[in-house]
C-alpha cells in the first residue's frame, strides 16, 4: 500500500462525520494490536527503560444528561522514548486494579522498569511484571496495611541502629523553589530483605 500522498480525493477532504464513521467501525482490540506492532517496529528500548503506568480521566467525557460516566483510561508511557505504548479503558463496573494486568499483558517488559502508583501495589500485578522479565517501582501506602507496617518498622529499625546491618543508600536534592515554597527532598533506600517480599 502506498503512502497517503498516493491517494486521490476526488470529492475533497473527508468531513468530520465521515472520519468519525470510519473510526467507529474499527475494532478496538484489533486496532490496539496493529498500534502496538507499529510502536514496537519504530521504538528502540534500552535496558532499564522506564515504563510509567498511570490512569487518567478523559476531559469532557462525562455526560450527566445521558447518565454517562467519565471515561477512565490506564496508559503505559515509555519515558525515554516519549511514546504511549498502549491504553486500556477501565470498565465502568471495575477499577484500575483489573485494567492494569490487561495492559501489562500486551506490553514488552523485558529489561524495563515499570512504575505504578499506589493502585498497582498488588501481588498479581507485581508477579505479572516479574514473569515478563521486568522490574518495578510501586508506591506503597496504607492500602496494604500489613506490608506497609512491616516496611515502616524496618525503616525505623534501620535508622535506630544507624543502618548497622543494613545495605542502604541516601540522596538529597538541591534546594528547589516550587509552587511558592522551598523544597529539599531526602531519599532513603534499603535493600529489600527476603522475608519482606510477599
Amino acid at each position: 500500500m502506498g503512502g497517503l500522498s498516493n491517494y486521490e480525493l476526488p470529492n475533497g477532504i473527508p468531513t468530520h462525520d465521515t472520519i468519525a464513521r470510519v473510526f467507529s467501525r474499527l475494532k478496538p482490540e484489533q486496532f490496539q494490536k496493529c498500534f502496538l506492532s507499529w510502536i514496537q517496529s519504530i521504538s528502540c528500548f534500552n535496558p532499564g527503560e522506564v515504563i510509567a503506568i498511570d490512569g487518567k480521566t478523559l476531559r469532557h467525557s462525562y455526560d450527566g444528561g445521558a447518565d454517562k460516566k467519565a471515561i477512565h483510561m490506564v496508559s503505559a508511557w515509555a519515558s525515554s522514548q516519549k511514546l504511549v505504548l498502549g491504553q486500556v479503558k477501565v470498565d465502568k463496573k471495575s477499577n484500575e486494579i483489573t485494567a492494569i494486568p490487561a495492559l501489562l499483558k500486551v506490553l514488552e517488559l523485558n529489561g524495563s522498569i515499570v512504575t505504578i502508583d499506589v493502585m498497582g501495589c498488588q501481588r498479581s500485578i507485581v508477579k505479572s511484571i516479574i514473569e515478563q522479565g521486568g522490574d518495578y517501582a510501586i508506591t506503597l501506602k496504607n492500602n496494604q496495611l500489613s506490608l506497609y507496617a512491616r516496611v515502616e518498622a524496618l525503616f525505623k529499625q534501620a535508622i535506630r541502629q544507624g543502618f548497622s546491618g543494613f545495605t542502604h543508600t541516601a540522596y538529597s536534592t538541591q534546594k528547589e523553589n516550587n509552587h511558592g515554597r522551598s523544597e529539599i527532598r531526602h531519599h532513603l533506600m534499603l535493600r529489600v530483605l527476603p522475608y519482606l517480599v510477599c
